[in-house]
C-alpha cells in the first residue's frame, strides 16, 4: 500500500467533492472512508486510476450518508451528478483548499488545525503536539472548525497569514515528524509565492529552502539525529542554500520585516558558516531579538538563550534562561515547551562543566520527547555524560 500516494491524492479528492456540492465536514468524512476502503482493497486489487477510484468511492459514501439523514433528503438529486468512470481531471486543488480552511470565519488557530487535519493529513495527536495542547482539546477545536466551514463556498478567499502559518507547521511536521510533508509544503509555498507578491511568503519559502538544504546531514546512517554543530556541511545542498539566500535578500530589501524573514535570516547565518565554530552568533542573537519582538514566542526565547550561550559563554546563556523562568508565573518548565526547555538547560549546563545536572536534564527531556528519534538522541546524550562522570 502506497501511503504517500494516498496522502498526495487526498486534497484533490476532497476538493472535487466540495465543488460538487458536499459540505466540507461531510466531504472530509467521506474521503476518510474512501481511504480506509483503499487500504483494504488496493493490496489485492489495485485500481488503474487511483484518483478516479477514490473520487467515485468517496462520492458514493457521501451520498449514502446524505440519504441516511432525513433532513437532507433534498440532496438526493446529486446522484445524477455522480462522476463518470474514467480518469479524474488532473487539477491541483491543494492550495485552494488551504485558503478554504483559512476562511475568515475561523480563528487562526482553528484554521491551522483544520487544514493540518483535513488537507495535510496529520493526526489529531500530531497537531496537538505542534500546538502544545492536550489531544482532546485539539479534537474539539477541529470539530468546531469543521462545523463552521460547512456550507462555505469553495471560492471564498481565506487569510494569507493563516495559510503561511499552516504551511510552516506542515513543513515542520514533515521535516522532523513521522510524516514526510516537507517537499509538499515547499511546492505549495512556491505556488503561493508565484501567485502573491508578499515579502513574508518569500521569507517562508527562503526559510524552508535553507532548512531543507541541511536535511541529508540531519540523521546518521542508523537513523539517529545529528546536531547542527556536528553535521557534515559538505552534505548540505548548496543550490537550495543559494536560492534561499537570494529570495531572502530580495524580501528583506523591501523593508517589511516579518517573523518568517527573521527566521530565514538566522538559518542563512548558519548556512553561511563554513564550520560550526565560525558561526556569527552575535548576529544570530540580534535576529532572535527581532524575532522575539515580532512573535513573543516561548520557543524563540529558548533558542535565544542558546544563542546567547554561544555568543557570550554558557553562564550568560544560563542567566538568559533563568530570566525567562523568573518572568513566567507557571511551574515546572515555567510555561516553556518540554522537552525543549530541559534540553536547552542541559546543553548549557554541560558547556558550563556541570555534567551531573546536564545528564539529569537530558534524561528528563527524553521522557517528554514527542517522537522516538528525539527521545533516543536525548537518552544517548544523558548516557554519554553519565559515562564521562564514571571515568
Amino acid at each position: 500500500m502506497n501511503e504517500a500516494l494516498l496522502r498526495s491524492l487526498t486534497p484533490s479528492v476532497l476538493a472535487i467533492l466540495v465543488r460538487r456540492g458536499a459540505d466540507f465536514a461531510a466531504a472530509e468524512d467521506a474521503v476518510q472512508d474512501a481511504l480506509v476502503e483503499a487500504v483494504r482493497v488496493w493490496p489485492t486489487d489495485p485500481p488503474r486510476d487511483a484518483k478516479g477510484w477514490l473520487v467515485t468511492v468517496a462520492w458514493r459514501r457521501f451520498l449514502d450518508a446524505t440519504r441516511a439523514d432525513a433532513a437532507r433528503r433534498r440532496r438526493e438529486d446529486l446522484v445524477d451528478e455522480e462522476p463518470a468512470p474514467g480518469p479524474a481531471p488532473a487539477v491541483d486543488d491543494t492550495l485552494q483548499l488551504y485558503f478554504l480552511c483559512a476562511h475568515p470565519s475561523l480563528t487562526p488557530s482553528s484554521a491551522v488545525a483544520l487544514t493540518l487535519r483535513a488537507v495535510g493529513g496529520l493526526t489529531t495527536r500530531q497537531i496537538a503536539q505542534a500546538y502544545l495542547v492536550p489531544e482532546a482539546t485539539m479534537a474539539q477545536r477541529i470539530s468546531r472548525a469543521k462545523r463552521t466551514v460547512s456550507g462555505v463556498r469553495f471560492d471564498q478567499p481565506g487569510d494569507v497569514a493563516t495559510v503561511l502559518r499552516v504551511l510552516y507547521l506542515v513543513f515542520n511536521e514533515g521535516y522532523s515528524g513521522d510524516v514526510d510533508l516537507a517537499a509538499e509544503a515547499i511546492r505549495l509555498t512556491r505556488q503561493l509565492a508565484a501567485a502573491i507578491d508578499h515579502p513574508e511568503v518569500a521569507g517562508l519559502l527562503a526559510l524552508m529552502l535553507l532548512h531543507h538544504a541541511r536535511r541529508a546531514a540531519r540523521t546518521a546512517p542508523d537513523g539517529s539525529l545529528v546536531p547542527l554543530a556536528e553535521q557534515d556541511r559538505g552534505r548540505w545542498d548548496t543550490e537550495s542554500i543559494a536560492e534561499g539566500v537570494e529570495i531572502l535578500q530580495a524580501a528583506l530589501a523591501r523593508d517589511r520585516l516579518g517573523e518568517f524573514q527573521a527566521q530565514a535570516a538566522i538559518a542563512a547565518l548558519h548556512a553561511d558558516a563554513p564550520t560550526a565554530e565560525e558561526t556569527d552568533w552575535v548576529q544570530i542573537v540580534e535576529w532572535y531579538d527581532e524575532l522575539a519582538r515580532l512573535t513573543d514566542s516561548p520557543v524563540v526565547r529558548l533558542n535565544r538563550a542558546v544563542a546567547v550561550g554561544e555568543a557570550d559563554g554558557p553562564r550568560a546563556g544560563l542567566a538568559a534562561l533563568a530570566a525567562l523562568d523568573d518572568s513566567s508565573p507557571s511551574s515546572s518548565s515555567r510555561g516553556y515547551p518540554m522537552p525543549r526547555h530541559a534540553a536547552v538547560a542541559a546543553y548549557l549546563h554541560e558547556r558550563d562543566g556541570d555534567l551531573a545536572t546536564a545528564a539529569r536534564l537530558y534524561a528528563e527531556a527524553a521522557q517528554k520527547a514527542p517522537n522516538l528519534a528525539e527521545r533516543d538522541h536525548l537518552t544517548r546524550q544523558a548516557a554519554r555524560l553519565n559515562a564521562r562522570r564514571c571515568r
